[in-house]
C-alpha cells in the first residue's frame, strides 16, 4: 500500500482523514462597543468601570478610542460571555457587538 492510500482496518472499513476543525470553546469572540451621539464620555468611562472593573487609566483609554475611532474592544471571551457583556452594554445604554476576534 502507497502513503497516500488510506489506511484499511482489520475489519476492511477505509478510514478517511477529517480536516482539523477549531473547538468551539478554542474560538475567541470579542465585545465591541461603539461611538454614539447620546452618552457622555465620563458616563462611558464609569461603565468600564463599574461592569468590567477596569482601572480609571485603562476605562479612560477605551472611552477615547471608541471616541476618537469610533469603537473599542473592551472584553474577549467565549461566544457566552460576549454576548452577556454586549447584553450589559445595552443595559446601560451603550452601543455594543460582538463577533469573532482576528
Amino acid at each position: 500500500m502507497s502513503s497516500s492510500e488510506p489506511a484499511t482496518p482489520e475489519g476492511g472499513t477505509v478510514l478517511a482523514e477529517r480536516p482539523l476543525e477549531t473547538p468551539v470553546e478554542l474560538v475567541t469572540w470579542v465585545t465591541i462597543v461603539w461611538d454614539d451621539p447620546v452618552n457622555l464620555m465620563s458616563y462611558v468611562t464609569h461603565v468600564f468601570m463599574t461592569y468590567f472593573g477596569y482601572s480609571k487609566s485603562k476605562a479612560t483609554k477605551l472611552m477615547l478610542q471608541v471616541h476618537n475611532e469610533g469603537k473599542a474592544v473592551v472584553s474577549s471571551g467565549t461566544r457566552e460571555a460576549m454576548e452577556t457583556d454586549v447584553n450589559a452594554m445595552h443595559a446601560y445604554g451603550l452601543w455594543a457587538s460582538l463577533e469573532k476576534a482576528e
